[in-house]
Formats: structure tokens, C-alpha cells, sequence
């Protein structure tokens, strides 16, 4: 499985019609989509899916052909997904018409050829799943863990700050955690 971990941006004409394809990872899906449909008020459609994994490791994907015939946009950029074995990623395909109909085919084929432009377009990276992690952290050591987890691109999830501890909330990767429990170790 593969996933991106920034947006990445392509273009794609057909008989006037503009596709603009955005890839992006799912954490930001919900805010730019919002997003698109404040700046492209006038666009005749904006489809999307996504692909994630759910709770218990499963696959869960979705997609909405946002008022184009049933089947041509939403399902074409879910397979074009499927086939690249994409997870934890959305694309948003933003449509204006240019006056020539496509048809339903032709619609299949311009959804898939835009998805597939932005997907061959994008830096991939290998899917690592993350899982949760809880530590807690006297505030004399509050720095070093800063500077570790900033040295090893971890990324700094929520922290709450009580009387006389940290208690941060992380999402890692099973290297990551190995890592950070062994520079824990260390401090002891």
C-alpha cells in the first residue's frame, strides 16, 4: 500500500471540459473540500473519494459522483485508487463544463484519465500503519523528548500539561515506537 504525504495538483482537458485533480492526504480532505467549494463557486461538479483504514485494519473507501450520471466520476476515481493501492489518501476532481457533452463513456474515461494524471504526478511513500501511543514526562526531561522526537521527524500529537508531568499522545509506527521506548530507556 502507498499513501502521499502533501497535495499534489494536475490538470487534464477534454473537448473543453477542465479536470483539476487534487491528491491529497485524508487528514486534510474534509478542510479542502471545504475549501474548493468556496473558490470554485461556479464549477459544474466537484467529485471526490478516498480510501482509509478504519478501526480494526480494514479498508473503507468512498466516493460521490456529486450530480453526474451514476457510476461515471465517483467510481472511475476510486478505481484509479484501488489500482495504485492508495490508503489514507483522497482525491478531489473539481469539473467545469466546457458546452461539449461527453457521455456517460467519456465521462468514465475523463474522471479516470484525470485521476490517473495527479496519482502518476504524486511522490508516493510505503503505508505504515501508526498506532497510538500515551507517555507521560517529568518536566526536567520535557526538552530532551522534544529534541529526540523532532531529530527523528516524529510527529508531536497533543499534550496535556498537569501539575508535575507531560502527557503527550502520539501516533507512531512500530519503528518509531521502537526508537522512542529504546531513548526512553536510556534516560532511566
Amino acid at each position: 500500500m502507498q499513501q502521499v504525504s502533501d497535495t499534489f495538483v494536475c490538470e487534464y482537458e477534454v473537448k473543453r471540459s477542465t479536470f483539476t485533480s487534487y491528491l491529497l492526504p485524508y487528514s486534510r480532505f474534509e478542510s479542502t473540500l471545504t475549501a474548493l467549494k468556496k473558490e470554485h463557486p461556479k464549477a459544474s461538479h466537484i467529485v471526490w473519494a478516498y480510501r482509509i483504514l478504519n478501526a480494526y485494519g480494514q479498508i473503507t473507501e468512498n466516493s460521490t459522483d456529486d450530480g453526474e450520471p451514476k457510476g461515471c466520476a465517483g467510481n472511475p476515481t476510486l478505481a484509479q485508487m484501488r489500482g495504485y493501492d492508495l490508503i489514507e489518501s483522497a482525491l478531489i476532481t473539481v469539473r467545469y463544463f466546457g458546452g461539449i457533452k461527453l457521455g456517460t463513456g467519456g465521462m468514465v474515461r475523463a474522471y479516470s484519465s484525470a485521476a490517473k494524471a495527479v496519482i502518476t504526478s504524486a511522490q508516493m511513500t510505503p503505508f505504515e500503519k501508526r498506532e497510538p501511543y500515551t507517555m507521560e514526562v517529568a518536566y526536567a526531561l520535557l526538552k530532551r523528548y522534544e529534541h529526540f522526537l523532532q531529530t527523528h521527524a516524529i510527529e508531536i500529537g497533543a499534550r496535556t500539561f498537569e501539575a508535575d508531568r507531560v502527557v503527550w499522545r502520539l501516533q507512531l509506527t512500530q519503528e518509531e515506537r521502537r526508537r522512542l521506548e529504546a531513548f526512553r530507556a536510556s534516560l532511566l
